[in-house]
């Protein structure tokens, strides 16, 4: 089905790891410009541009919890393609550190808080600024986690930055956007358990991984092009131009219950092919 992202310039923040490469895949696929926003795996983006040849694509590294750097990430993007006319608001990190909160530093805190979510609305207040500027009907994609509808014992400070923009600011924002430009959207894109290689250290344990499945009615995990077809959909004015405000969970139906015994769940089909 035609999207309509043909010449569409999209910057995907996070467009190193596992789930951003695949969305940055699926975009030039679609015949889109995409900036490719890196933090520190500036050699995994460079790795993944040289595997799309022929496809438009500008790297640029920045951190995102700098505003300077944010600043700095969209005048490179307008260099480089004109306009960003969409944006793909994917960058975080989980901190893999299981700490209950009554032991959690403050440092930790802030440090998941920047990542997650101060660095979400560093971009989208850039994006929004420059898009109402331009004439630009906004279209946002933000990539949350079921740990901000379910929490997650441990990683309080990561379900608690990721609740913060899936629901306070996309259900803000649907209304603010709206307000200067009538077209304007805002969704956000919310991944289970997905095979990336920041989860293999669950997914390679077959007792972690029965313990994960019994959440889950389909008893398997997300491919990171689950979640880039999920995006793609979103971002779409096309596909999706009469939804916003909406956050998808691509999570296989999740419940924050145990719904399969451990001899229910079959592993040779719970792992799609990695990639």
């Amino acid at each position: 089905m035609e999207t309509g992202l043909t010449n569409k310039t999209i910057l995907v923040t996070g467009g190193s790891g596992g789930i951003g490469q695949a969305i940055v895949k699926t975009m030039i696929g679609e015949a889109a410009k995409v900036i490719i926003h890196c933090h520190s795996g500036k050699d995994r983006a460079v790795a993944l541009a040289e595997q799309l040849p022929g496809g438009q694509i500008c790297i640029v590294q920045a951190n995102l919890a700098e505003e300077q750097q944010v600043k700095s990430m969209f005048d490179q993007a307008e260099s480089a393609f004109g306009q960003v006319d969409i944006l793909v608001a994917n960058a975080g990190k989980w901190p893999e550190a299981n700490t209950p909160i009554h032991e959690m530093s403050l440092q930790r805190w802030n440090e998941t808080m920047e990542v997650n979510s101060t660095s979400i609305f560093l971009c989208v207040r850039e994006y929004l600024r420059r898009a109402i500027e331009m004439g630009v009907d906004p279209s946002i994609v933000v990539t949350g986690s079921t740990a901000g509808k379910f929490g997650e014992a441990n990683h309080a400070d990561y379900a608690t930055a990721k609740s913060s923009f899936m629901y306070g600011m996309v259900n803000s924002l649907k209304n603010e956007i709206a307000r200067v430009n009538p077209n304007g959207r805002i969704n956000a894109v919310c991944p289970g358990w997905t095979l990336t290689p920041m989860a293999r250290s669950v997914t390679d344990d077959h007792a972690a991984m029965k313990k994960v499945l019994q959440t889950i009615p389909l008893r398997k995990v997300a491919s990171s092009q689950d979640i880039a077809n999920a995006v793609t959909f979103l971002a779409s004015s096309k596909l999706s131009g009469h939804i916003t405000g909406q956050t998808l969970f691509v999570d296989g139906g999740m419940e924050g219950r145990v719904l399969n015994e451990p001899d229910e769940i079959d592993l040779n089909r719970a792992l799609p092919k990695y990639d």
